[in-house]
């Protein structure tokens, strides 16, 4: 189940500020619809970080630092309790305000209560709960010792430890707490995680144990020598019980439960009906493969090649290989490089300080092995940035071909487009500039907004990059194409995993790590969420073409990208109201 914070990082984490100081910060700046509005989300904020103060704390509300999950057996309960109680609460104000800002809020909370409710009990009714501890003791422990958290802040990390290990005062290890919940979850007819899933769980415990070590060490945080030899003899010990107890009851099959994977899609932000959505994708993925066949003779011609077809222009330019210990260097210059054009061609207003970047360590690879954009403290920033972070292999994916896909100079365009500028860095970026109410900043997010807006980042760039880059621009492109039919085909059974592969490897031509990573991502570590790629970059050029047809001689490209960012992370349908009655209204 999804929590306000849960949700986002799976994508990206929303880093927020204390209540209080949200209070203090916004009150004198903030609309009156806002405060009106925050008020509301603040019994639902405050409600779920009661049972989930772990993913507050991620968060960013300092209070719930050093705390961690109700792992109560009757927590379950508890929450639908409280839920449907807020539920009903907010479908009562809905009628009652009068501000159309407020009511739109109110329907956000309502609609991510909805989905809360739907998704525990679905997963209640067929699924048993096996808790990957060790991952989400790394990711809340990295969360604290982390650069972009303060340093008042760090000390609680010790504090969470304590707590995670249960040798803090009235504590009991988390370890043992999940695997009661297992045993509880237990049920005729229920299903248990695929078994590649707690394979590979079981294969990465031992990375996550040292990721902790060296974050502990690296911020220098004392004492902290009896929690973390207790983490390590109680990792072993839920190795060892995965290995007996989890593993006999893993599902063969990776398909989830109809109900449950449309209820995914939905959440994700995708809204139409999967054969539809798998429809439009593949016709897509023939337009944009027949664009790279285009450019590929080009490209060819200009390094003296005699194969020009696109597979082999591919493997040419992947053989330019950029050394890990230069490619942070070598991304900053193509960033730099795009933020001239952006300039240059008046795309969007950039912001005034340099681009955070950095190699991602070896357990925060295992633990997301695509580059991805970690975000700063979103409302009452104090000067936290945003960081793009380069991961240079997939842990998982074990001996045998290289993982490939990032680490050559044509790669760095469209990446650095998409996770840094103009693409998700510069989307909360404008969050931390202008602020939206909290409705929006953190229950309106799913993927179709945040990757919609990343993709057309993308393709605002790409006229604007060299041939190689405009190439594997396409590449990319039709890599998410592909995500959007293979996702559901796998997960509605239309498709074997085999040529899924095959499609993957011989058409979309990613290495065989990746190719793994984007499988293992369709079947059981996100089912759903792929196509939300695709399906909110379609959306947006659809509502682009609309605002220039509108406008005409009067459409400005960086005014429209302004006043997209400006909205924030809001359901595309909201940004397109917005659009037609507020952007193009303003520019006529």
């Amino acid at each position: 189940m999804k929590t306000f914070a849960a949700a986002v990082a799976l994508a990206i984490a929303l880093p927020a500020m204390p209540l209080a100081a949200q209070e203090q910060a916004e009150a004198p700046a903030s609309p009156q619809w806002v405060e009106t509005s925050n008020a509301y989300t603040q019994k639902l904020i405050e409600f779920e970080a009661s049972l989930f103060p772990t993913s507050a704390s991620s968060a960013g509300y300092e209070q719930y630092d050093g705390l961690v999950n109700d792992m109560a057996l009757d927590r379950d309960e508890r929450y639908l309790a409280g839920a449907r109680a807020l539920r009903a609460e907010f479908a009562s104000a809905i009628v009652k305000e009068s501000n159309p800002y407020v009511r739109q809020d109110l329907q956000i909370l309502i609609d991510a209560l909805d989905l809360r409710i739907a998704e525990n009990e679905l997963e209640r009714r067929y699924m048993l709960e096996f808790s990957e501890v060790p991952q989400r003791v790394f990711r809340s422990v990295g969360a604290l010792l982390s650069e972009q958290t303060a340093p008042h802040r760090r000390a609680k990390a010790l504090e969470l430890l304590q707590r995670y290990t249960g040798t803090h005062p009235g504590t009991e290890p988390m370890t043992e707490l999940a695997k009661r919940r297992f045993e509880d979850s237990r049920g005729e007819g229920k299903i248990g995680p695929f078994v590649v899933e707690v394979r590979e769980s079981i294969d990465k415990i031992p990375t996550f144990a040292s990721g902790i070590r060296e974050l502990f060490a690296t911020y220098e945080i004392e004492g902290a020598e009896e929690a973390l030899d207790a983490m390590d003899a109680q990792f072993a010990d839920y190795a060892s019980w995965t290995e007996e107890v989890v593993l006999p009851e893993a599902r063969e099959n990776p398909r989830l439960p109809e109900e449950l994977y449309a209820l995914a899609l939905k959440d994700w932000g995708i809204d139409i009906d999967p054969r539809e959505a798998m429809s439009r994708a593949r016709r897509g993925f023939y337009e944009i493969r027949a664009q790279m066949e285009a450019l590929a003779p080009q490209i060819a011609a200009e390094n003296g090649w005699e194969e020009t077809d696109y597979r082999s222009v591919m493997a040419k330019l992947k053989e330019r290989t950029i050394p890990n210990d230069e490619i942070e260097a070598y991304y900053r210059n193509v960033n730099a490089q795009l933020e001239d054009q952006i300039r240059e061609h008046d795309i969007v207003s950039l912001p005034e300080y340099e681009l955070a970047m950095r190699v991602a360590s070896a357990a925060e690879s295992a633990a997301q092995p695509a580059p991805h954009m970690r975000p700063p403290r979103i409302v009452g920033n104090t000067g936290e940035q945003g960081t793009f972070v380069l991961t240079v292999g997939n842990p998982t994916a074990g001996e045998g071909e290289a993982y490939d896909d990032f680490n050559f100079p044509a790669a760095s365009w469209t990446l650095s487009a998409h996770e840094a500028r103009p693409g998700h860095e510069m989307q909360f970026a404008a969050l931390v500039e202008q602020g939206v109410s909290l409705a929006r900043l953190l229950y309106a997010f799913n993927s179709v907004n945040v990757e919609g807006w990343a993709l057309y980042a993308e393709a605002e760039m790409l006229p604007h990059e060299p041939i190689e880059g405009q190439f594997v621009a396409q590449q990319f492109r039709l890599l998410r194409a592909a995500r959007a039919f293979l996702d559901p085909m796998l997960n509605m059974g239309l498709i074997s995993r085999e040529d899924a592969e095959r499609v993957l490897r011989e058409e979309v031509l990613v290495s065989a790590p990746m190719a793994k990573q984007e499988l293992d991502r369709y079947q059981y570590r996100m089912p759903g969420q792929a196509g939300s790629y695709y399906y909110g970059y379609r959306k947006l050029l659809d509502l682009r073409i609309e605002a220039e047809v509108a406008l005409g001689e009067k459409f400005n490209e960086r005014a429209f990208n302004d006043f997209l960012l400006s909205q924030g992370i809001i359901p595309l349908d909201l940004m397109a109201k917005a659009v037609r009655e507020e952007f193009i209204p303003s520019q006529r």
